[in-house]
C-alpha cells in the first residue's frame, strides 16, 4: 500500500499492473516518471521479459515510452473480462497469480519475442560501461549491422541501444549504492558503476531522474 508521489526510475523493462481493479500498462520509461497516488492504492504488477511488450500488445514500444495505458486500450472489450477476473483476488498475491493466469491464456496468440532483443539486453546488462564495445560485439555476434541493432532495440525497448546502456548504467549506480556500505563516497559508486567520473554521474542522475545522485540516494529503500 503506497500514498503520495513516488518518482520510478527508468529501468528498461515495461509492466503490466493491476491498480484499484484497472489493469494498465507501465512503461517503458526514459526518464523518471512521478505518480500520484491516493492513500490505500495496492499496485499490483507482472514485469514482461525485456522486449516482449509490443508482441503482447500489438503495437510498437517507441508508443508507449513514459505511458500509463488501461490495457483496453489495446485489447478492447477483451481486456474487460480479465480485470474484472482480477479484481476478485482477496489478496495481492491472489491478484498477482490471476494477472499471470490472465496472460497464460492469451500466450497462444502472441508472437515468439525476438531472439535479438533478449541478446541486446543482456549484452548491454553485463557491460553497461562501454556502448561502442557493446554494440562491436552484438553486430557481431547477431550479424547485423550498427543500423540494424539500433533499430531492432528501438522497435524493442522504445530507444536505441545508447539509451538503453545509460538507463541499465544508472541502475548500476542504484544497486551498487544498496549494497554498499553509506560510507562509500559518490565518487567511488559513480567508478564501481561505470562512469568516468563523479561529474559524469552528476549529469546522467539529473537527465534521467531530474535530481542529484545525493537526492537519489537519500530516497533509496
Amino acid at each position: 500500500m503506497v500514498a503520495g508521489s513516488v518518482d520510478v526510475v527508468p529501468d528498461g523493462y515495461a509492466d503490466i499492473q493491476w491498480i484499484n481493479g484497472v489493469l494498465r500498462i507501465a512503461g517503458p520509461d526514459r526518464t523518471v516518471n512521478a505518480e500520484e497516488l491516493s492513500a490505500g492504492t495496492i499496485i499490483v504488477g507482472l514485469r514482461f521479459q525485456p522486449g516482449a511488450l509490443g508482441r503482447w500488445l500489438g503495437t510498437k514500444a517507441p508508443e508507449l515510452v513514459n505511458g500509463r495505458v488501461a490495457l483496453e486500450a489495446f485489447w478492447g472489450a477483451e481486456a474487460r473480462r480479465p480485470a474484472a477476473f482480477v479484481s476478485e483476488g482477496r489478496s495481492p498475491e491472489a491478484i498477482a497469480q490471476r494477472v499471470e493466469g490472465a496472460l497464460v491464456a492469451r500466450v497462444s496468440r502472441v508472437k515468439a519475442p525476438d531472439p535479438a532483443a533478449s541478446a541486446i539486453f543482456r549484452a548491454i546488462r553485463a557491460d553497461p560501461c562501454d556502448p561502442i564495445e557493446v554494440t562491436r560485439h552484438l553486430c557481431e555476434s547477431l550479424g547485423m549491422s550498427a543500423r540494424t541493432v539500433r533499430r531492432r532495440a528501438l522497435e524493442a525497448f522504445g530507444y536505441g541501444p545508447k539509451t538503453l546502456q545509460r538507463i541499465l548504467r544508472f541502475q548500476r549506480f542504484l544497486r551498487a549504492a544498496r549494497a554498499m556500505p553509506p560510507t562509500k563516497s559518490l565518487a567511488e559508486l559513480a567508478m564501481v558503476a561505470g562512469y568516468a567520473d563523479q561529474a559524469h554521474l552528476s549529469r546522467e542522475a539529473r537527465q534521467l531522474t531530474g535530481m542529484t545522485p545525493a537526492t537519489v540516494v537519500a530516497h533509496l529503500p
